[in-house]
């Protein structure tokens, strides 16, 4: 086994290195019966995988990840004695998962899987070494292990780097232990999860490794859709989803994910000028982020990059030049919905990501200073609690390189704002609601429930979008009238 020998490093490395160090020694109050109880049995225990990465980068939180030379019955053992609340539902793989004072820890027995080509899914096979398990890993920066040992009953630790994932980590560079395209061949989710550290983490990959998902985009294929979902959700929350989703873009791996995005770089932008639709997506997106007032939002993120994606379909030439996108964010929410139900996700976010995607023109169907209190009123029912991500998505979605244009564009829609928060003031946009209730709409009809009594609803529901509140008795000679109306066309 390969250890780190301070007399082999740089400087900077060995800073790196303390630094992990004391993050890691800093859980020694959680750590040091748990390593007592795996020695007093006779086995090793590493912190392992993104947890050394995380350390060595100083951002060492949540779950810790660790190996062992115990065998799964072992672990669970020595686990149920230290642990407050133990889960050995992954044990038939090697795992078991407790938590103690709320800290919670996975516990993994050496691996030496054997992957058959065909699926990801591995035949487990339980290893002997340290080395073994470490070279099987995705990336070289995963691919580190701080040995815990205790020392005079002190909690201390030994780093061990078979594969270069320092140096790896110090380029901030993605490359895999073993060639790409064997790493790729067994489990070609490692290429969403490539393009997720280089979102989350800010690296780049090796050339190598861009090669291999270039030339192995195809397999993608092999993985389910709610396996790919959840990659691209932590890549769309990450901090740059920018670069991941270009990278994924680059190697032609999304063509066969999400084809979609791909296809707006076959689109000029309706000014034939400096950026394509693809290109102007991206910046949207970078632009909704920095917007963001409560953390990472993903309907927000997925709003922004898919806001467009109606353009490919409803593009058309103008007459004297240019190109026209009319009606593109119907188009666009129909295949946002679509795709988002093809890769399984939940009903309500391909609700509201699609509900954005539709809204996001809304405003610009009107100019300045043209807002009538009904048209306020619509734009909120409409937007309904997407209100506050409407109006990040719309101010995001200016990229032009005209100050004074740009400028225009959200001192108008700062009108807008204010227009909404004055009728406020007046009445609860929020909760537009016909002026009178399905019972009281039956007892004035004379009606019993059923779908006249929905008809009747919905027209009064207009009624109150057009010209808000009224009194009750103007309530109740509208419906009387409308009521009339209706039968006499019938």
């Amino acid at each position: 086994m390969t250890s780190i020998e301070p007399t082999d490093l740089s400087p900077a490395t060995l800073g790196m290195l303390a630094r992990a160090q004391n993050t890691v020694l800093s859980y020694a109050d959680l750590l040091t019966d748990l390593v007592r109880a795996f020695s007093d049995a006779g086995h090793s225990l590493y912190l392992v995988g993104g947890s050394v990465r995380d350390a060595l980068l100083g951002r060492l939180s949540g779950d810790l990840d660790f190996t062992t030379s115990a065998r799964p019955d072992v672990v669970k053992r020595l686990l149920d004695a230290w642990a407050d609340v133990v889960w050995d539902t992954g044990i038939d793989f090697g795992t078991v998962s407790a938590q103690r004072g709320g800290q919670d820890v996975e516990i993994t027995t050496f691996r030496a899987d054997q992957y058959d080509g065909v699926t990801r899914n591995p035949e487990v096979t339980f290893g002997d070494t340290l080395e073994g398990d470490l070279v099987r890993r995705d990336f070289t920066v995963n691919a580190m292990a701080v040995e815990l040992v205790l020392v005079d009953g002190a909690l201390d630790v030994r780093f061990h780097d078979p594969v270069g994932g320092i140096a790896a980590l110090q380029e901030r560079r993605l490359d895999t232990p073993d060639e790409p395209e064997i790493s790729f061949n067994d489990d070609p989710l490692r290429m969403l999860r490539a393009a997720r550290f280089v979102s989350q983490l800010g690296f780049g990959v090796a050339p190598r490794v861009r090669e291999a998902m270039t030339d192995m985009a195809t397999e993608i294929k092999r993985i389910t859709v709610e396996r790919v979902q959840v990659e691209l959700d932590k890549l769309i929350l990450g901090a740059d989803p920018a670069a991941g989703i270009d990278l994924l873009v680059e190697t032609g791996i999304l063509d066969h994910v999400f084809p979609e995005i791909p296809a707006l770089r076959l689109t000029a932008d309706e000014h034939m000028q400096h950026k394509d639709v693809y290109a102007h997506s991206l910046q949207v997106m970078r632009q909704a982020i920095d917007r963001e007032d409560e953390g990472p939002d993903l309907v927000l993120r997925w709003a922004a990059l898919l806001h467009d994606i109606g353009k490919p379909d409803t593009r058309a030439a103008k007459p004297g030049g240019g190109v026209t996108f009319h009606h593109h964010e119907v188009v666009g929410a129909k295949l946002t919905r679509r795709r988002l139900r093809a890769l399984k996700y939940p009903k309500h976010r391909v609700s509201d990501i699609s509900q954005l995607v539709y809204l996001h023109m809304r405003f610009h169907g009107f100019g300045e200073g043209q807002w009538t209190d009904s048209a306020v009123r619509r734009y909120v029912n409409d937007a309904g609690e997407l209100l506050p991500r409407l109006h990040k998505l719309v101010r995001a979605d200016s990229t032009t390189r005209n100050a004074k244009k740009a400028a225009r564009l959200q001192r108008t829609y700062d009108g807008l704002e204010e227009r909404i928060a004055e009728l406020e003031q007046q009445e609860d946009l929020a909760k537009v609601r016909p002026d009178l209730d399905g019972n009281e709409i039956m007892e004035i009809l004379d009606l019993k429930p059923g779908p006249d009594v929905g008809r009747a609803w919905a027209h009064l529901k207009e009624l109150r979008l057009e010209h808000g509140p009224l009194e009750r008795d103007a309530a109740i000679a509208h419906l009387r009238a409308w009521w009339e109306s209706d039968k006499s066309a019938d």
